[in-house]
């Protein structure tokens, strides 16, 4: 069932976005050099890797200078990124990651491998899920860009405090998802934005 509404929902969201797709799409490409969409891998559900896509809100090759984001101004986000990722319409593109399996609308937000290294044998059951585009952990952490940039050590901070909230957050989702319980966490998610 939560499949069959991950695609309906996918589709519906493409073809009413598509108008905000493009236009995002050529402010991307007008803004900075560099292609329209940015793909990372991430980790999935059982483990697997997977490419995460999203609109480019950074110059190339940013993410050779830190995987995190400090603050909202870190020099790295273009123009255009900065309104993007505000707005959450970076986002978007993980549509078609819903449509081809490797995403679910509501769902712990996948991470990078190199964070992933790091759960313990517990927080592992997170990925017995499909990643979602949003879950309770990102909208508790909605400003966690903000969070890291008051630290004298970011990424330890992520490591330390944020990472293993956000992992018992998701390993409760993990333990009592449910249809309706993820309506609500859509809904939660359009307020917070």
């Amino acid at each position: 069932m939560k499949r069959l509404f991950d695609i309906l929902c996918a589709l519906l969201g493409l073809v009413l976005l598509s108008p905000l797709l493009i236009i995002t799409a050529v402010w991307v490409k007008c803004d900075s050099n560099g292609p329209v969409f940015y793909r990372q891998q991430r980790v999935g559900r059982f483990n697997r890797d997977f490419n995460i896509l999203k609109f480019r809100s950074m110059y190339m090759d940013s993410d050779r200078k830190g995987l995190l984001t400090v603050g909202g101004k870190d020099s790295r986000i273009t123009r255009a990124g900065y309104y993007i990722r505000k707005y959450k319409v970076d986002e978007l593109p993980q549509l078609i990651n819903v449509l081809k399996g490797d995403m679910s609308f509501v769902g712990p937000r996948p991470e990078v491998r190199k964070y992933v290294n790091l759960y313990t044998e517990e927080q592992l059951h997170v990925l017995d899920v499909r990643p979602g585009i949003t879950d309770a952990a990102s909208i508790k952490y909605r400003n966690e860009n903000d969070l890291l940039a008051a630290q004298s050590n970011p990424e330890q901070y992520y490591i330390d405090v944020i990472m293993p909230d956000k992992l018992a957050i998701n390993l409760d989702y993990v333990r009592h998802h449910s249809l309706i319980g993820d309506l609500k966490l859509i809904l939660q998610t359009f307020r917070a934005i």
